[in-house]
């Protein structure tokens, strides 16, 4: 910069040149400020000034003959000087005027030249926009170009030039955009921000208030939404209305994404006896957070121990992050799809390919979206949603906004029946979707057949299948035989022996003969143990009658000494291989106890008498001792003869009786039930309680004295599936051989955690030295069931403040072949505690739910 322009720069600044101007002068000054862009910042600010006062000079100028005719705006533009009159006292400081000031062909240079050009002669902004509008030239065809007509709306015109946004992003005119945005949202349909999605929303129109448009992938934020407002309520009923809304729009506008919503609902990505499990190594997902946020494992460890919630860390440190190229916005079919191939990849370098799935899908996070993604990859939502309340989520959504039958396209099928009307007809849904899915637990089919034909079609199209596991049905704990006979009163059953073994539902496809090679047997929690049985496998022929073209048999697997002749316990029968038993390598063996026929040649059975089912399978299959044998039992009529059964299942090395109505509605197979019409009879009635408790590990004493080095106590909980959380039972320290001390101390350290998770409901009191993830189950045996203020099993059930505890609990064995969210319910808890003889009359006693899906 030049001598001359750093002292005209200093002229033409002064601290208060607004003082000196005259009201023409303001006037022409407001003129010019139209023009001029909006200042922003304080360089900018000082540069303003000096294009103002050359304005204010030029303009003046402008009006002088003299300067007119010389038109020398840019050596006036450095004398720069207030006005005429002000000229003398500025004489002090002048230029040499024959001097030519210095000119660049700079794009700079060049763009103030067009300013001071504008300037010099000055156009409104109206009629600079008038002289621009496609209007103002009609001849000529690139205006007529950039007047587009709306293939939404052709009533809509877009008036901006195609370009006008590109250059406003260049050049920040943030004035322009707007306009543009809308001017876009007359041409698209009106609907909400994914941001503001909320299917909590009184009187919800699933339509107008989803935040996508017909034929559209559902944004992952809009389940992430969904599943926000659902972990904000304690309430089932609130739950499962907004699960319904959220399903509704998804059903009307885009019907492809309701499977994978109910998956991801359910944290699934298959029928269960696919085994396509999610469950990722918390190590690997940390890893994969600390990566895409630059946080080190340590740091991420660290807010994962204080918060007790690896997703809520996830969705915190996603928020603090920006990004210059945001991905795309996630789609719920985009990540249904990606966590299928994360729980499907294998091999060495699964690992990388997992955590490089994982990192794609969480950079391109909004909001919630990371705290329900990561969660979904460590196996569990933990939102307090169970299955029967997403299916009861899916009959109401059928009900209200039916996407096919007579109703087809209905928003709100609701506005036009009574209150009673419609929610009788939820109930009929909500009963055809429940029992179909115990038929049929796979919801590709169901789903499909829903979208098609509808609701009422499902007990025509989804029936019980060889090859597709059914949830089996469960017995309720008897206190005595006194109990038997209330509850079968006048009516006729049966006294079967109770075997420890493990639960087998064996299934043989076949049309016209059995395809043996194609039978598969189930575990109670539909997992696929075929691999685990060969040897029960190529026993099958022998088992099958020529009459039998296909079948479901439940079974128990006990294990068994052929030598001898008897029943061994349960704790052998673990020992045996999960997976991928060979034959040669056997050595526990094990006989198969048939005691229920489900389906046999093309016909379900469940809904058959007990008695036509036994007489069925007596009819067509063979027993083979110590390999096939039906489950011993007898029908008694009387007390004395119950007693007696008993006493010989005991002698027999079985765990008691399981007693069954044998005619009648209450004789039939419940699927999925725990049912009254199935009661378990064992001699720990005389003791006291009338069952023993299957409960979860969630924490550790360390042992003092002779169990020093080792854990000396443990402490249990219940799980609760409606609030999806494990509810503290007990502390229990007996019935441990220093064996099991030593085994227990070892592998319980690999599930070992800083600090409780979120969903561990306890009392500071009963802080143990060291928290578990919840992993193992341990059957448990007590004196009798109190009230405690010191644990949370139960809580609000019998009393609002107190929850149940076990009074003298012993440890009878491990349960290897139970989840934990199989582990004894706190319902069940309650009903145990309510059943005792103590409680069972006392005034305000509350009775026990009727039978229900578990």
């Amino acid at each position: 910069m030049s001598q001359s322009s750093i002292r005209s720069f200093f002229t033409v600044t002064p601290k208060k040149p607004v003082e000196v101007k005259t009201e023409e002068q303001r006037n022409k000054s407001f003129d010019s400020d139209e023009v001029s862009p909006p200042s922003n910042g304080k360089d900018k600010i000082s540069k303003r000034s000096r294009s103002t006062s050359t304005e204010e000079e030029i303009n003046s100028n402008c009006a002088s003959p003299e300067l007119s005719e010389k038109k020398k705006p840019k050596r006036r533009r450095i004398v720069s000087s207030e006005s005429e009159s002000d000229s003398k006292s500025d004489q002090e400081i002048k230029l040499d005027k024959t001097r030519q000031p210095k000119t660049y062909d700079s794009p700079k240079s060049k763009k103030i030249n067009k300013i001071k050009t504008e300037k010099l002669s000055p156009v409104s902004k109206k009629s600079k926009e008038k002289s621009e509008s496609p209007t103002a030239n009609k001849d000529s065809p690139k205006v007529k170009k950039e007047t587009v007509k709306s293939p939404r709306n052709k009533k809509e015109e877009v008036k901006s030039p195609p370009d006008k946004k590109k250059i406003a992003s260049l050049f920040g005119k943030k004035t322009d955009l707007k306009v543009e945005d809308k001017e876009n949202s007359k041409v698209e349909k009106d609907k909400t921000a994914e941001v503001d999605y909320n299917p909590a929303k009184p009187k919800y129109h699933p339509i107008k208030d989803a935040c996508w448009n017909k034929g559209q992938e559902v944004p992952y934020l809009a389940l992430a939404k969904t599943l926000e407002n659902i972990e904000g309520t304690s309430a089932r009923l609130k739950m499962i209305d907004i699960l319904s809304n959220y399903l509704r729009s998804v059903m009307l506008l885009t019907p492809e994404d309701l499977l994978p919503s109910i998956y991801l609902c359910l944290n699934q990505l298959a029928p269960a006896y696919h085994s396509l499990e999610l469950g990722m190594a918390e190590t690997y997902i940390m890893k994969a957070i600390g990566q895409c946020t630059g946080r080190t494992l340590a740091q991420v460890k660290s807010a994962a121990r204080t918060t007790g919630d690896l997703g809520l860390v996830a969705e915190q440190a996603r928020a603090t992050q920006r990004t210059m190229f945001p991905p795309p916005p996630l789609t719920l079919r985009k990540v249904f799809a990606a966590l299928k191939e994360v729980a499907q990849a294998t091999g060495q370098a699964s690992v990388n390919k997992k955590i490089g799935k994982i990192q794609s899908l969480y950079v391109a996070c909004r909001h919630s979206e990371a705290r329900y993604l990561i969660r979904s990859l460590e196996g569990k939502l933990r939102i307090g949603l169970a299955e029967q309340s997403v299916l009861q989520a899916l009959a109401c959504a059928c009900a209200a906004s039916p996407t096919a039958g007579p109703l087809a396209g209905t928003v709100d099928v609701s506005a036009d029946m009574s209150q009673e009307k419609f929610k009788a007809r939820v109930d009929e849904f909500s009963l055809i979707i429940k029992t179909t899915y115990c038929e049929c637990p796979n919801y590709d089919s169901i789903v499909d057949i829903l979208l098609k034909y509808g609701v009422e079609a499902l007990p025509q199209h989804c029936k019980l299948t060889p090859g597709v596991p059914l949830k089996p049905m469960l017995a309720h704990p008897s206190r005595g035989v006194a109990d038997l006979f209330t509850r079968f009163d006048g009516e006729r059953f049966t006294c079967e022996w109770k075997y420890d073994g493990e639960r087998a539902q064996i299934h043989v496809p076949g049309t016209d003969s059995p395809d043996l090679t194609k039978a598969s047997i189930f575990s109670r929690n539909q997992e696929n143990n075929t691999s685990k049985y060969p040897d029960v496998l190529s026993r099958l022929p022998k088992l099958l009658k020529g009459s039998v073209q296909s079948c479901v048999l439940d079974c128990e697997a006990v294990a068994y000494d052929t030598a001898n002749k008897q029943i061994l316990p349960f704790q052998i029968l673990s020992t045996r291989k999960r997976k991928d038993a060979q034959a040669s390598e056997i050595k526990v063996q094990v006989c198969v106890f048939v005691f229920d026929l489900l389906y046999l040649n093309g016909s379900p059975l469940v809904r058959e008498s007990l008695e036509r089912r036994r007489a069925l399978l007596r009819e067509n299959f063979n027993e083979i001792e110590g390999e096939w044998e039906f489950a011993r039992g007898r029908d008694c009529s009387s007390p004395e003869e119950v007693e007696g059964e008993l006493a010989e299942a005991l002698r027999g090395s079985c765990e008691g009786l399981m007693v069954k109505a044998l005619d009648g509605d209450k004789a039939r197979y419940d699927i999925a039930r725990r049912s009254h019409n199935w009661l378990k009879l064992k001699k720990d009635y005389l003791e006291g309680c009338g069952d023993s408790i299957d409960a979860v590990v969630v924490g550790g004493y360390h042992g003092k004295g002779k169990r020093a080095g080792h854990y000396g106590g443990f402490l249990l909980a219940c799980y609760d599936p409606e609030m999806d959380a494990y509810q503290t039972l007990c502390k229990i320290g007996t019935g441990f051989s220093d064996e099991d001390l030593r085994t227990f101390s070892e592998t319980l350290q690999t599930h070992v955690i800083d600090a409780p998770k979120s969903y561990y409901s306890y009392e500071n009191s009963m802080n143990p030295d060291v928290w578990f993830e919840a992993a193992c189950v341990w059957e448990v045996r007590c004196a009798d069931l109190s009230l405690s203020p010191a644990h949370r099993a139960a809580l609000g059930l019998v009393d609002r403040d107190k929850g149940i505890s076990l009074r003298f609990p012993r440890f009878i064995r491990c349960r290897d072949d139970k989840r934990p969210e199989q582990a004894t319910s706190a319902r069940q808890v309650a009903d145990m505690y309510l059943a005792q003889d103590q409680v069972k009359n006392t005034a305000g006693n509350k009775t026990a739910q009727e039978d229900d899906f578990y």
